[in-house]
């Protein structure tokens, strides 16, 4: 996909905060030694791997393809990515009121680690960012075994 094409699956996916990246931002992270966009036709993910850890910094599923497994299987295939680099340990933040999202974090093996209060700021108000990780060397072995 074409940054222009990023951009726009990411404004269908965040129409409703947070702020969707821009072509530009996608430009950016393609041309970034630590990041690593991943995508497909109804799907994109953005991680970023220093040292051993990785942070998804996006992911994402055309609202229109919710709920057949294009996050599953993106989510999967980011978490192979980052392995891929080095990363042992996967790190995320989800708005709290994301219950889907993070449903599908805690299904790959992310376990809560914190929250920040307030971080989203959305029409309705703030909303607070629970803060997610991953063994990403556990997660591995467990959908081996």
């Amino acid at each position: 996909m074409t940054s222009a094409e990023l951009a726009a699956l990411h404004a269908r996916c965040f129409d409703d905060g947070p702020r969707p990246w821009s072509a530009s931002e996608f430009a950016e992270f393609a041309t970034s030694r630590l990041d690593s966009i991943h995508s497909d036709n109804h799907a994109l993910g953005v991680i970023r791997v220093i040292a051993d850890e990785a942070e998804l910094l996006t992911i994402c599923v055309d609202p229109v393809e919710q709920g057949r497994g294009h996050g599953q299987r993106m989510l999967a295939r980011l978490m192979q990515a980052a392995r891929d680099r080095g990363a042992l340990t996967m790190f995320l933040e989800v708005a709290a009121d994301n219950i889907g999202a993070m449903a599908l974090y805690s299904g790959a093996g992310f376990q809560i680690t914190g929250r920040r209060r307030g971080y989203y700021q959305r029409a309705t108000g703030p909303v607070d960012a629970v803060v997610m990780s991953c063994d990403l060397t556990a997660a591995a072995t467990s959908r081996q075994g």
